[in-house]
């Protein structure tokens, strides 16, 4: 099992979780949701503990090594990289009131942790930092580093970076599949699962119509920008959109996103400089499913998702973005810590969030990477005069 993808293997045990619960549920047999539930909260006090070092480990070397990079260039693409990223999550925090209430209204609330089934017993790890503290040491750390190339705490960093990914590839994403399972067979034994399931379907259908809207958008100002037809910059850029659907990876996708990028007549040097940086700190996709998918669970919650809740996350996620890491479900890894400090969801959300991520990966990235074109043609714009050809 260990060779299929991790989407794959997250629904197969989510059709075993739900499986279990329904037979469960229906024999009257408590104790095998009781094991479920006991890994569970082993594992969600885990991750409590392991998110504080994974958002050290991840953003000081990010951080330190845009700090490294000099020039306008630099500034232009991580600043339009950064309004294109808060602006889709707060267009999505606007999509988000306005169709899915309708969506969510007949969802019963979600059972409250440890509320269907007791674990068997229960083992606390305290985490060594707040998400807070973490977040702040790691922006202190990765500033200070950023001017110093040859600092031998820069490579300790870079070191601890490499332990904590190979703590994310190796031990998190595997069991997570698991974990999910774990959850879903307590809502699927509570008797919630099959509207909760039904709901999110319909999540999905707003979220890929936001993505499409967002990109369609973006080149219609690209568009505007070089006197050309939005809908041609975006036909070329298609073929990137399908790589990264299906290798699921920004940076994997880099080299088919240059070439659709210079197809559109963007200049080479702009495009070999903004694409690849774009790949890492350009996560509109994501963020855009990370803010409606959460809205959702509030909403099933019982709860209304404010904008005094959102406007601090959807700023804060567009900086940790660039701590994703190269590893499947990578963006909403980084963004657990802000998750659970800034929403406070709790060991049920979290499972919840990281199915619900790893659902739609492929066309988040593939927005993500799409979105990087455009964000080439606005550096373009803003470094150079269009040339003739763009006339």
């Amino acid at each position: 099992m260990k060779k299929l993808p991790l989407i794959a293997r997250i629904m197969i045990w989510l059709v075993i979780g739900i499986s279990l619960g329904v037979i469960c549920q229906t024999s009257n047999i408590e104790w095998p949701i009781a094991i479920m539930a006991t890994f569970r909260q082993l594992f969600g006090t885990f991750l409590s503990f392991v998110i504080p070092l994974i958002i050290i480990g991840l953003i000081v070397p990010g951080i330190a090594s845009l700090g490294r990079e000099s020039g306008k260039g630099l500034l232009l693409t991580t600043g339009l990289a950064y309004l294109s990223t808060i602006s889709a999550g707060f267009i999505a925090f606007i999509i988000g009131h306005i169709f899915l209430p309708a969506f969510m209204g007949k969802v019963g609330i979600l059972p409250n942790e440890g509320a269907t089934v007791s674990p068997i017993f229960t083992i606390e790890i305290p985490a060594m930092m707040s998400v807070m503290s973490a977040l702040v040491f790691a922006f202190v750390l990765g500033i200070g580093l950023g001017s110093k190339t040859e600092s031998p705490l820069l490579k300790v960093c870079h070191d601890f970076s490499e332990i904590v990914m190979g703590v994310i590839s190796q031990v998190i994403v595997p069991l997570v599949p698991f974990y999910i399972g774990s959850v879903f067979s307590e809502l699927s034994y509570s008797g919630e699962i099959f509207v909760t399931i039904q709901s999110f379907l319909m999540v999905y259908v707003v979220l890929f119509i936001l993505q499409v809207a967002y990109l369609l958008l973006l080149y219609i100002v690209a568009g505007g920008i070089k006197r050309q037809n939005p809908l041609k910059l975006l036909k070329n850029m298609l073929p990137a959109y399908l790589t990264a659907v299906g290798t699921q990876s920004s940076a994997a996708t880099i080299p088919v996103t240059l070439e659709c990028t210079k197809s559109n007549q963007v200049d080479e040097e702009i495009c070999e400089f903004v694409i690849p940086l774009s790949a890492t700190i350009h996560i509109a996709g994501d963020t855009m499913t990370l803010v409606l998918t959460s809205m959702a669970i509030f909403f099933m919650n019982g709860q209304t998702p404010t904008l005094g809740q959102y406007f601090p996350f959807i700023l804060m996620l567009g900086v940790i973005m660039i701590a994703a890491p190269g590893v499947p479900g990578g963006g909403v890894m980084a963004a657990l810590g802000l998750l659970e400090s800034m929403l406070g969801f709790k060991t049920l959300e979290i499972p919840l969030m990281i199915a619900l991520h790893a659902a739609q990966d492929s066309f988040g990235t593939a927005t993500n990477v799409t979105g990087d074109g455009a964000v080439a043609i606005f550096v373009e714009r803003l470094l150079k005069r269009p040339s003739k050809k763009d006339h």
